[in-house]
């Protein structure tokens, strides 16, 4: 009997789910751990395998048909699912399948569904020694972790434990089919090299390789739940969950590796990539350690960051986008898209700007000049636009890439702000306002 069992890897599993999804490529391992929990009666109507056609081999279709016949006849839902593999510029052709598939795969999960992989011992060990061969920090070190969050649901790596020769074992004493890729022959890929040429060469020394870099890559993984829980002890209070920003303005009390953690933490907090060395050596320096009234510009990753009033903030590069030199809101059109992703949105309302002005004039959009005065109501003389941002705490580059609005050729209103007391009414239903927001906000 193999050492393989469903018992053998069954504390891996959750006590409830409503889908398990695994993803089957048609290979030894994925196979093996179709055929593991299609043998679990509590698991089998839940289960449903999913092959994943990248597109980049001649045989793809065949494979998928091969997978198909192979859940039919374990009687298991079957999906394929066509992605584009194509991978962009920079982006290595490993990357570019992972990311494909991963994509596709997360849109499946709603909650308390899972995705199982079948990612083994030697993957593990295999994803250590390439993380390290490309300095990675202790997150990367950790390699694979047994469960983690993707999309909606849980992605779950039950086969972790365990070596690639339990499963051979099983496929064998179980009689099964499975595919053999000949691409994992081809040694271009960083992984098909380090698995056909080193890691063999390696164990040859250290028999148990897998065992023991695994259990470094586990040490690091619970190193990394103690840094982030420290982590998350010194973003709070600091991260402001609404503006994405970071206050960096109480830090003295925060060694140098401390800042470092704070900054990572509040990149994973914005869903971004883990910061280079380089990268954050550069913000450390630009921001954090600059003069209070410095007020740098820094272009990464595609995201534009910048300070004000001891605020860092992280802003996708289009948001900075100015608007057009001048536009006309159509009269019938009460939603206007604009270049840097916000949206315009004409409202009705019991304050703001009056409709019996508004609903006789040509609307035009522009963007700030410099030199704008606006007479707020309520308030006496006139105040240039500058003063009222800098009062109002708005950001230097939200003030160029706020909308003004100008009816008949006059200055009316600051889009999401302020309404000229020439305009400005206060009556039920007989006004505008008019709000700007990014479109998931609105």
């Amino acid at each position: 009997m193999p050492l393989l069992t469903f018992q053998s890897i069954a504390t891996r599993f959750p006590e409830s789910s409503d889908r398990i999804f695994i993803g089957f490529s048609g290979g030894i391992d994925s196979t093996v751990l179709l055929h593991l929990c299609a043998t679990q009666a509590a698991l089998k109507a839940k289960l449903v395998a999913v092959y994943v056609n990248h597109g980049l081999q001649v045989q793809a279709n065949d494979w998928g048909n091969h997978c198909r016949q192979q859940a039919n006849l374990l009687g298991v839902e079957f999906r394929s699912i066509k992605v584009d593999a194509k991978p962009a510029s920079g982006e290595s052709p490993e990357a570019a399948a992972r990311n494909a598939r991963y994509a596709a795969l997360r849109e499946l999960l709603t909650a308390n569904d899972y995705l199982l992989f079948a990612q083994h011992r030697e993957d593990q060990m295999e994803t250590m020694l390439l993380q390290l061969f490309r300095g990675a920090g202790v997150k990367g070190l950790a390699a694979m972790p047994v469960i983690s969050a993707l999309g909606h649901g849980q992605l779950l790596r039950p086969l972790l434990d365990i070596g690639k020769a339990d499963i051979q074992g099983y496929a064998e004493h179980h009689k099964l089919c499975w595919i053999e890729d000949p691409s994992n022959q081809s040694s271009d890929f960083d992984r098909n090299f380090l698995r056909n040429q080193i890691t063999p060469l390696l164990k040859q020394r250290w028999p148990a390789l897998d065992k023991t870099v695994s259990r470094s890559a586990q040490h690091c993984g619970e190193a990394m739940l103690q840094l982030e829980t420290l982590s998350k002890q010194l973003i709070a209070g600091r991260f402001d969950p609404i503006h994405r920003t970071l206050d960096i303005g109480n830090l003295d009390e925060l060694n140098d590796l401390q800042i470092g953690w704070l900054i990572r933490q509040w990149f994973c907090e914005l869903d971004l990539k883990p910061p280079s060395q380089a990268l954050l050596q550069t913000i450390k320096t630009q921001f954090i350690h600059a003069r209070t009234d410095a007020a740098p510009i820094l272009r990464k990753q595609g995201y534009v960051f910048s300070k004000y009033r001891q605020q860092l903030f992280c802003l996708p590069e289009q948001q900075l986008t100015l608007l057009e030199e001048s536009r006309i809101w159509p009269a019938d059109i009460t939603h206007i898209n604009l270049p840097n992703g916000y949206v315009l949105t004409r409202i009705q309302a019991s304050s703001g700007i009056a409709k019996s002005v508004w609903d006789k004039a040509t609307i035009r959009l522009q963007h700030r000049c410099g030199h704008e005065k606006l007479k707020l109501a309520g308030r006496k003389g006139q105040h240039s636009l500058k003063k009222l941002f800098q009062e109002a705490g708005i950001p230097p580059w939200e003030r160029d890439t706020r909308p003004l609005i100008y009816l008949d050729g006059e200055l009316a209103a600051v889009a999401g702000l302020w309404v000229a007391e020439w305009v400005f009414s206060n009556a039920p239903n007989a006004c505008y306002q008019v709000t700007w927001q990014l479109p998931e906000s609105v």
